[in-house]
């Protein structure tokens, strides 16, 4: 018999049972697109963020953590500069490849995992960071009533975190992560599996394939 797949994120997948771990407020701060040579993206709430905005937004590229984020951008009309492979390592490489005057802008989440941009800037590149929506963790999460024996997909580690507030995480429960960022957020004596792609299919696949 097929075991129970949760899947812990804002997005769902038809094949598990979808626990919208957070949930999203977007803000508007004022933003002057002209000062910037490129954007750097790494969710797609940035592009329900910027929709908010007049068009300056579209005249410039985007640097997106993956190819997900990437399609978001370009649905709001934004061209794609260079898409990493899902991690904020990644993007800190990208970079490295620009001149040290290139002027990017951070699009981001009040609270972050990777600190790729404080390292590049210490390091003498030009990024300004701005938030444009904040999390919280939802209602859905909380008191659970799980199977012990079903597979868990964490997305994020704030999925991870949120939780943790309120579950725990068990022996018996096959537990499934996006990426390395997520699985650092898990307590250390709690064995999970990193997904191969940083993509949600990727991760459900593994699932499916135990």
């Amino acid at each position: 018999m097929q075991k129970t797949i949760y899947l812990f994120s804002i997005s769902t997948h038809p094949d598990t049972i979808s626990i919208n771990s957070l949930e999203i407020t977007l803000l508007k701060p004022a933003i002057n697109f002209e000062q910037y040579d490129y954007l750097i993206a790494t969710s797609k709430q940035v592009a329900l963020a910027l929709k908010q905005y007049s068009s300056e937004y579209k005249m410039k590229k985007v640097l997106s953590i993956s190819n997900a984020t990437a399609e978001s951008m370009k649905k709001i009309g934004c061209k794609t500069l260079e898409i990493g492979s899902g991690y904020g390592d990644d993007l800190s490489d990208i970079i490295s490849k620009y001149p040290k005057k290139t002027k990017w802008l951070y699009l981001r989440a009040k609270e972050v995992a990777s600190n790729f941009v404080q390292e590049k800037v210490e390091n003498g590149f030009l990024i300004d960071e701005v938030v444009v929506y904040e999390s919280q963790c939802s209602q859905s999460i909380k008191n659970l009533s799980l199977d012990p024996y079903s597979t868990l997909i964490f997305t994020s580690p704030s999925s991870v975190k949120c939780f943790l507030q309120t579950n725990k995480l068990l022996s018996t429960h096959n537990i499934i992560v996006i990426g390395e960022s997520t699985k650092k957020s898990l307590p250390s004596n709690i064995y999970c599996k990193v997904s191969k792609k940083t993509t949600i299919n990727a991760c459900v696949e593994l699932a499916q394939n135990k």
